[in-house]
């Protein structure tokens, strides 16, 4: 199985001068976890997850709050991001991506092109849904 037949391609992206709020609210309105970082080439430079955004420093410290992200757009992406992300091509086997998921943790891993280009992005859930339909009987 290639990770090309299982990626989702429609990407939302974030930018390095982007907000932490309208990234969250990116993320809450897409209903995504994992958004690919560009540089003003668009090429890869990071991704940040609602996991990052989860830090305790970009918490409100207000008890009451502590749930709720700070909704601020003066701290940047590229102070929350993970920097110098992994990732696959869309020909790799999906094999590979599940390695990384289970040996790194990740939850989703960027696919680009020979140019460094974010082509898609797969998920564990695009890899689970992939081995739930290996476990289908053949339709006859």
């Amino acid at each position: 199985m290639k990770i090309g037949d299982h990626m989702s391609t429609e990407i939302v992206y974030a930018n390095l001068r982007d907000g932490l709020h309208q990234t969250y609210t990116k993320m809450q309105e897409r209903g995504i976890r994992h958004m690919p970082v560009l540089n003003e080439k668009e090429e890869l430079v990071g991704i940040i997850s609602d996991r990052d955004l989860r830090h305790p420093q970009w918490l409100d410290t207000f008890p009451n709050f502590a749930p709720n992200f700070r909704m601020d757009n003066n701290t940047k992406v590229e102070q929350a991001m993970s920097q110098s992300p992994a990732s696959l091509k869309a020909d790799d086997d999906l094999a590979d991506a599940v390695g990384m998921f289970i040996e790194r943790r990740y939850g989703a891993i960027p696919v680009v092109d020979t140019n460094n280009k974010v082509i898609g992005i797969i998920s564990t859930i695009d890899a689970l849904r992939a081995f739930h339909q290996s476990l289908q009987p053949p339709s006859n």
